[in-house]
């Protein structure tokens, strides 16, 4: 079974074409983060407007570049939330639309579900149950995995996401945007010369905070001349910082439930620290640890074809309405 995916929840138009037996057969994306750089973030109308010129024509760029038609595929799939409701529009009602048109099944996918289950794409995927961490610039949750649907959070970001406090502090370090590679690339030139807090570490539980480090930078970066070699060494303490807490969550995640599969996903699980430091933990703690490839940490269609497969072939799909949920709980979803 061939099925279509669409993602365009936010500022990056992915479109992929995965089968159920031999995997991802083309993907394709166009990210926006270049005209977004000029407003220092996300403009969501401006993103919405992209999708709709972007959308169709990478439909057609993949289905020519896995040499199929429309009368091979077997089912589409789109993000249906969360993400900025514009966005999201753009593409459930191409989906929604092409569906009926091609007389086939339309299912909406969950765009942390999708993250979560992007190894699954891997050689070596993961089995179930796991921990998962999704780390994004919109989400920081910690997940006990129990199957695909059946998903109870262990902890979550009570302010900033962790993507988001990477964003912060790369504006107030004038860096520009998109923050997060570009605090990690100052920081391979900082050292070790300031000492951050580990946020909500010394308290038992699972759920995290990054204001407060966040806050912590600011007074730092204050308290310096803010050279270029001050800012280095407060990205790298920044970044130390996070990496450092989001693996003692996750350690404390493991050993609460006694899981030996770790999975992390989401934009941010592309940061070398926070990978390295995670696999320093998971080996010391004899877990085994799974990543998505890069290309498949961000926004991406191959992960929401492969998601939305799975539920159609477990005979699930939406009706004719466009379906789109800005805020939707991932634990909210239906189990196979």
């Amino acid at each position: 079974m061939y099925v279509l995916g669409i993602e365009t929840s936010c500022d990056e138009t992915g479109v992929a074409i995965y089968h159920s037996e031999k995997g991802i057969i083309s993907d394709l994306l166009y990210s926006q983060v270049k005209m977004h750089s000029d407003y220092g973030g996300v403009v969501p109308e401006l993103a919405s407007r992209d999708h709709v010129r972007r959308l169709v024509p990478l439909i057609k760029g993949c289905l020519k570049k896995a040499d199929l038609g429309s009368v091979d595929i077997g089912g589409v799939a789109y993000t249906a939330g969360p993400g900025l409701m514009g966005a999201l529009l753009v593409g459930a009602t191409t989906a929604r639309s092409l569906a009926w048109t091609w007389k086939v099944p339309a299912i909406a996918v969950h765009h942390l579900e999708g993250h979560l289950l992007a190894p699954m794409l891997e050689n070596n995927p993961p089995e179930f149950p796991f921990i998962a961490l999704l780390v994004s610039g919109g989400h920081t949750l910690l997940i006990h995995v129990k199957a695909i649907g059946d998903y109870i959070i262990l902890g979550e970001s009570l302010d900033d996401a962790a993507g988001e406090a990477f964003d912060k502090t790369a504006k107030m370090l004038g860096l520009g945007y998109p923050g997060g590679p570009k605090v990690s690339a100052l920081a391979e030139f900082g050292k070790p010369r300031f000492k951050f807090p580990l946020p909500m570490t010394n308290r038992p539980g699972l759920d995290f905070s990054f204001s407060g480090l966040k806050t912590f930078t600011m007074n730092t970066l204050n308290s310096t001349d803010k050279t270029e070699e001050d800012k280095a060494d407060i990205a790298y303490a920044f970044q130390s910082a996070t990496a450092d807490t989001i693996t003692i969550k996750c350690r404390r995640a493991l050993q609460q439930t006694g899981l030996k599969r770790l999975v992390i996903a989401g934009g941010v699980s592309a940061n070398k620290q926070i990978r390295t430091k995670l696999h320093e933990m998971t080996i010391k703690e004899k877990v085994k640890l799974y990543f998505p490839r890069l290309e498949y940490c961000t926004d991406n269609g191959a992960m929401i074809a492969y998601a939305g497969c799975q539920r159609l072939l477990a005979g699930q799909h939406q009706s004719l309405e466009i379906f789109a949920k800005p805020r939707w709980p991932i634990d909210q979803l239906i189990k196979l």
